[in-house]
């Protein structure tokens, strides 16, 4: 098998689609791995360090994609780069197809191209041990981005998040009991802030309370309770995630207006289509607006400034998968391992787990 590691080209993307030592996974299985020059700089791995591991550098993005019969990479690619890709490849990487473009869609179908999206992977007990990781991350970089932007200097209402003695520590919401709303949720009551957590499962807001080490607040999201919830957030927090579909807007522009000025929101479902009604795509060069008097911070490639902690983090995750593809290639890995087969977005161009709306209708992941 080729496989080819690409450069990432999205602004501010700092992450890489496989480390040397995936190179070496895949070198010591007589697979070919083509690595472009400079793919790893961002997350501190060198040209030197692949080919050390095995692999051979090249210099276009027409070759990387042009030898490739699996394709790994970190982001979604762009348009220019699917139509590189040959006819009836693979591409595997954090792809969140239920936010693409409808021509996107239509471009895997005409190449009958097999997408891999690591989010959907998913182990029978509902464990998504690749997006984990990397979730783990945006939690814990949730609050540092919080923390700055409520200073003054960036637009902020001035707020320490974890207070001192006398005066009371930030209001901080977080709407979704997932892996990144817990890992917010436990970071920021570790600093000190008054948190409350919303879910629609309340077995998971149980879970939280019963293992949370610092007292929390939790409620179920109804919309009564999320619209009460915002009136009263200095930070809210949107981690709302439907795998393989686009996040539902659980918080209304009404309730955007109803937050105090200068509050402040981080949409971190915004790679899924965002859960704020007033959220739309920034990126790490001009990260916040203001909307309804609200500060918005809506990243999508959020751990991108993060490049070699978040490149490790993926490995570690998809190592098991990756290493059954090494070993069994990637058309008997989908037959073998059912939480591989959950990733799948198209199977040779064909919609498999796909659920969008407005555009191609399949089975949710």
């Amino acid at each position: 098998m080729h496989i080819s590691i690409p450069k990432e080209r999205r602004p501010f993307e700092y992450r890489v689609g496989l480390p040397p030592a995936g190179v070496n996974l895949f070198s010591k299985h007589d697979h070919i791995v083509y690595v472009e020059s400079g793919a790893g700089e961002g997350a501190g791995f060198t040209d030197e360090e692949y080919t050390k591991s095995g692999a051979n550098i090249v210099y276009s993005k027409e070759e990387i994609y042009g030898r490739a019969d699996l394709v790994l990479k970190f982001a979604r690619p762009m348009r220019e780069e699917m139509e590189l890709m040959r006819d009836r490849a693979a591409v595997a990487g954090f792809l969140h197809m239920a936010a693409a473009r409808q021509d996107k869609i239509d471009l895997l179908q005409a190449k009958q191209i097999t997408a891999i999206a690591y989010e959907q992977v998913e182990e029978n007990d509902g464990h998504k041990p690749i997006l984990a990781p990397l979730s783990k991350i945006g939690g814990q970089l949730s609050v540092q981005v919080a923390a700055r932007l409520m200073q003054n200097d960036h637009g902020g209402r001035g707020i320490l998040l974890g207070g001192v003695a006398g005066v009371p520590p930030a209001e901080v919401v977080v709407i979704g009991a997932g892996v990144v709303g817990t890992t917010a949720a436990d970071t920021f009551t570790r600093i000190g802030a008054h948190v409350t957590l919303l879910d629609i499962d309340l077995r998971k807001l149980q879970n939280v309370q019963d293992r949370m080490l610092y007292p929390i607040v939790t409620m179920l999201a109804t919309p009564y309770n999320v619209k009460r919830a915002c009136t009263y957030a200095d930070v809210l927090i949107g981690a709302v995630l439907v795998p393989g579909a686009r996040a539902p807007n659980v918080v209304t522009r009404e309730m955007v207006r109803s937050m105090k000025p200068r509050s402040l929101i981080l949409d971190m479902s915004i790679d899924q289509g965002g859960c704020v009604e007033t959220s739309r795509p920034t990126n790490h060069g001009s990260p916040t607006f203001v909307e309804e008097g609200v500060t918005h911070y809506c990243v999508p490639n959020m751990s991108g400034v993060l490049g070699r902690t978040a490149s490790h983090a993926l490995f570690i995750g998809a190592y098991p998968y990756l290493e059954t593809i090494a070993v069994e290639g990637i058309q008997r890995s989908i037959e073998k391992i059912p939480a591989i087969e959950k990733g799948i977005n198209t199977l040779f161009g064909e919609p498999l787990h796909l659920s969008r709306l407005g555009g191609i209708e399949g089975s949710a992941a």
